[in-house]
């Protein structure tokens, strides 16, 4: 029986919101997507850099799109760009986005994506998606009424869940580490959550900010800890094999906020199916492109359930064995 642990993902931490200009509340055939001409729509896939949670989003989005009836090069072109976690890339993709008349919506994948591509494309719409707190991130005025040509999904995880789930694999576990990149809005974010979560169950977080992918491992064996926890970071899920050795060195097991990282090897989380999330993204898409709604009324999405995942191998190379009850609920068992 697969398992689907129900978490309503609430709205991100509140902080003060941009308000976008330049096509706020425009109502006009350029702001909400709607057109009149003939021939395929095209769409500009921006994505931040590459990992498998974020490959899911695109997989996802296109298998959306395509089971609305967008397939083949009559109905839908994409032009696809990834900017390897370069910054100077990033901005140079979603400006050449900006500046290309055939567009007529953008997918901009992770934060720090999203943010370059609000600040550069303001005459057709733009959804993102794998953004943690778009609040925190400015890219919404409000998640029910984001007020310009910006809106998409939240990959908002269930810390507490994910926090909750280690206490009952390994009961005896006080610290948790956590590597993130200070480089990326959505990471502070999650950090403070889980200090949030941490304190109400008897856990203490221990933190190790980098700026590069290429530190994950030196920061992650620095950490002194019971187990660590891995956010929606990409600098560091790019870069997880580094941490999960050392994680299997010190014998200690790995949360992480995504499937896809328990496949890799993580230990266990409570996790969103980011193939979901781009299916889901791509029906906001349509309605967009079908002129049945406009960006700046749109209200930002999250996936409300969430499936537990468990890495049984990778389990097993530190010593602990999950329950009966909780393998035959797991939706997806890696060994």
């Amino acid at each position: 029986m697969k398992f689907i642990k129900s978490v309503q993902i609430a709205a991100g931490v509140a902080a003060t919101a941009l308000v976008l200009t330049a096509c706020g509340g425009s109502t006009t055939p350029e702001a909400t997507g709607s057109s009149e001409a003939a021939g395929p729509v095209t769409i500009g896939i921006a994505q931040y850099v590459s990992h498998p949670s974020l490959d899911a989003v695109v997989t996802g989005f296109k298998k959306g799109m395509a089971d609305a009836g967008y397939t083949g090069d009559d109905k839908v072109k994409y032009d696809f760009a990834n900017a390897q976690a370069d910054q100077a890339t990033n901005t140079s993709i979603v400006g050449k986005f900006a500046s290309d008349k055939d567009m007529d919506l953008v997918l901009a994948i992770a934060t720090p994506t999203a943010q370059a591509a609000a600040q550069s494309i303001t005459k057709i719409p733009v959804l993102f998606s794998a953004v943690t707190d778009p609040m925190e991130a400015k890219l919404v005025s409000s998640l029910e009424a984001p007020g310009a040509n910006v809106t998409g999904t939240s990959d908002k995880n269930p810390v507490k869940e994910q926090l909750e789930l280690l206490k009952k694999i390994k009961p005896d576990a006080k610290t948790v580490g956590i590597v993130y990149s200070s480089g990326e809005v959505n990471s502070g974010v999650q950090v403070q959550w889980a200090k949030d979560a941490a304190a109400e169950l008897g856990l203490t977080i221990e933190e190790k900010a980098i700026s590069a992918s290429s530190e994950v491992q030196q920061a992650a064996s620095g950490l002194d800890v019971d187990a660590f926890y891995v956010p929606t970071d990409n600098a560091v899920v790019s870069a997880l094999e580094g941490l999960l050795q050392t994680a299997q060195d010190k014998k200690i097991p790995v949360i992480s906020a995504d499937g896809e990282s328990v496949k890799r090897g993580a230990t266990a989380t409570y996790g969103l199916n980011y193939e979901k999330l781009g299916e889901q993204t791509a029906a906001m898409a349509v309605k967009l492109l079908k002129g049945e709604a406009k960006p700046e009324t749109m209200p930002v999405e999250t996936i409300t359930k969430v499936e537990l995942y468990l890495n049984t191998t990778a389990a097993e190379k530190i010593g602990l064995t999950f329950p009966a009850d909780m393998l035959s609920e797991a939706a997806e068992t890696y060994k």
